[in-house]
């Protein structure tokens, strides 16, 4: 009776230990996730510093697009007076070119004229007078012709200059137009381009923002299932303490433990001695094995704890061995995920379903269905990610199964 006692004592301490374990494994992973959580808090405050500090940029932006904007407003002025300009350079030359045309007009009729003429015609002038007097105000008359016919000459020659000047200040203004114009489209592609870029850049800091605030919602959604988790392995560990004292109190009335032989461990019935006999928890090809795995492409490694088994989607996925679901979930990264403790210190982990049979606080037994497979937050499609843990630390399932 005494060493029944101390074997069921024996047995308290040990499953004490095995929960303590486990419940060490499910703080570390909460602490793991804690301390991403708080990775993406800072990633997030430094995302809302450039949100802020692009949104004054834009700002910014804004009040150089507006002078902009006038500059445009003010170069559509100047543009407006060029184009008045050239319309009244261009009236100014018409009404010279038709002045110009009329004396020209006029001297060629007086060229016509002085050459049917002759100079017979200006001696006949002269000698038709009856009097000096007749004769002097021909001749006064003659004079002014001629003097008439040189100022109309010399203004043909001005208008003529005129009209050189006018074409010149015409070829000017037609330029400046042009530049103005260039000008004008350069400045509205400037504003068009910088516009665009700092309001994508802005659209792209935004949704980095959302993307962190869901994922540290999702990271938070996480913890809570970890506390969770962590909150009812104590419990249990309360549990078999409370178990333990109560060993320790019927076994004080017949002497003490510590003057008996130690106990012989008992021989592990359970998952722990089915190493090699069980079978796969889904029917499908073996895509990544446990352990550290080099990139294919690149000099780097990545670490599995587990396996991943590529199945359709749909197919059922299979409790290993017996034991009670303490976990059925989304966990982040992992989509729908089952956790099962068969007791002795071993967890077996089922990730990536599609939808789940079982519900936390469930007994399940070997080969029963928990799950389906899925590819929820899987990057290598329709799959199951298969873990075992014992004491909370992974082992390779591989040697497991048959």
């Amino acid at each position: 009776m005494h060493r029944h006692r101390l074997i069921q004592l024996t047995s308290l301490v040990l499953a004490l230990a095995l929960a303590t374990a486990a419940q060490a494994g499910v703080k570390e992973d909460l602490q793991g996730v804690r301390r991403e959580i708080k990775e993406k808090n800072l990633l997030l405050s430094k995302t809302r510093k450039v949100e802020t500090q692009v949104s004054g940029e834009l700002q910014q932006i804004q009040r150089s697009l507006k002078e902009k904007q006038d500059n445009l407003t003010t170069l559509g002025r100047d543009l407006a007076g060029v184009e008045r300009g050239i319309d009244q350079t261009m009236a100014e030359i018409e009404h010279t070119r038709q002045e110009a045309e009329q004396k020209r007009s006029h001297i060629e009729r007086r060229i016509v004229a002085l050459y049917k003429g002759g100079d017979i015609g200006n001696l006949r002038v002269i000698f038709s007078s009856e009097s000096f007097p007749e004769m002097s105000e021909n001749l006064r008359y003659l004079k002014s012709v001629l003097a008439h016919d040189k100022q109309l000459f010399a203004r043909y020659n001005e208008d003529l200059e005129h009209l050189k000047g006018l074409k010149a200040r015409l070829e000017q203004d037609a330029s400046r137009k042009e530049g103005i114009r260039r000008s004008m489209e350069a400045k509205k592609r400037e504003i068009e381009q910088e516009q665009n870029r700092k309001t994508s850049y802005l659209v792209k800091v935004r949704q980095d923002k959302q993307g962190y605030l869901s994922s540290i919602k999702e990271l938070q959604a996480n913890a809570r299932r970890l506390q969770s988790m962590f909150e009812r392995l104590e419990a249990r560990n309360r549990k078999a303490y409370s178990a333990k004292n109560r060993g320790k109190s019927g076994s004080g009335s017949q002497g003490s433990v510590a003057s008996l032989p130690p106990p012989t461990p008992v021989p592990d019935k359970g998952l722990g001695a089915q190493k090699g006999r069980l079978s796969l928890p889904v029917r499908g090809t073996m895509i990544e094995s446990f352990g550290r795995h080099k990139h294919p492409d690149f000099n780097s490694f990545t670490v599995s704890n587990g396996i991943s088994v590529a199945a359709p989607a749909g197919t059922p996925i299979h409790a290993i061995f017996d034991g009670e679901v303490i976990f059925a979930d989304y966990f982040k990264g992992y989509g729908n995920m089952i956790i099962v403790d068969h007791g002795g210190g071993f967890f077996s982990l089922y990730a990536h379903a599609s939808s789940m049979a079982k519900r936390v606080g469930a007994k399940v037994a070997r080969n029963e269905v928990l799950a389906s497979v899925g590819d929820l937050d899987s990057s290598k499609g329709s799959m199951l990610y298969f873990e075992i843990r014992y004491q909370g630390k992974p082992v390779d399932p591989s040697p497991w199964f048959r």
